[in-house]
């Protein structure tokens, strides 16, 4: 879903971000955060979110202004997909999380799997990086870059955590209501077909 006002208001946070991290004149700095208002006052005026929650949750960040990166864990078994239900939204989605400080890729994908799913895992190889903003995911304030990392279980036992409630795995064809912030049903579609042709190109927006 292409929302022109959503797009101009992340646009506008991410100047007045970038204005406050690197402007010097105390009169540019006033524009930034002015800046930095309208965004606000654009994302209040057309969503139910209170100002202060948007203040918090979209325009608290200082410094440089970067996407939000987003690892998620293909794992494959008996030609299914490993799915975790979501407490948050009660919806599927692959395991997975933001980024966190300090950890690779690698690492946060065998972290949250295990956090989320209950298995162990080894990485085998990145699948994709995709931008959000080419995808038919729900609109969002956020610009999210998706990485999808191939994982083999190694151990482990299938139980949920505390993001999670059920954790199984599901044929292409006969796929629950996903979580579509997380993943798309297309998104899947198109993982599966590394299942089917394991030197398929990486997908890259």
């Amino acid at each position: 879903m292409n929302l022109k006002w959503l797009e101009w208001a992340k646009q506008i946070q991410a100047i007045s971000q970038n204005g406050l991290a690197y402007s010097k004149d105390v009169y540019d700095l006033e524009r930034f955060e002015q800046l930095r208002d309208l965004s606000i006052t654009i994302l209040n005026e057309y969503t139910d979110v209170e100002i202060d929650k948007i203040r918090t949750l979209f325009a608290s960040e200082k410094g440089y202004a970067t996407p939000k990166v987003d690892v998620r864990g293909v794992v494959f078994q008996n030609d299914e997909i490993l799915l975790v239900k979501e407490r948050l939204d009660g919806a599927w989605a692959l395991p997975g999380g933001w980024a966190d400080i300090g950890l690779s890729p690698r690492e946060v994908v065998i972290k949250e799997i295990k956090e989320e799913s209950g298995y162990d895992v080894r990485t085998i190889r990145l699948l994709g990086i995709l931008d959000t903003k080419f995808h038919d995911h729900p609109p969002s304030a956020l610009h999210v870059y998706k990485i999808y990392i191939l994982c083999e279980i190694t151990g482990g036992d299938a139980s949920g955590g505390v993001e999670t409630s059920e954790v199984n795995f599901f044929k292409e064809n006969q796929l629950p209501v996903l979580s579509e912030e997380r993943v798309t049903e297309k998104q899947i579609k198109e993982l599966f077909k590394f299942l089917r042709d394991p030197n398929k190109e990486i997908l890259l927006d």
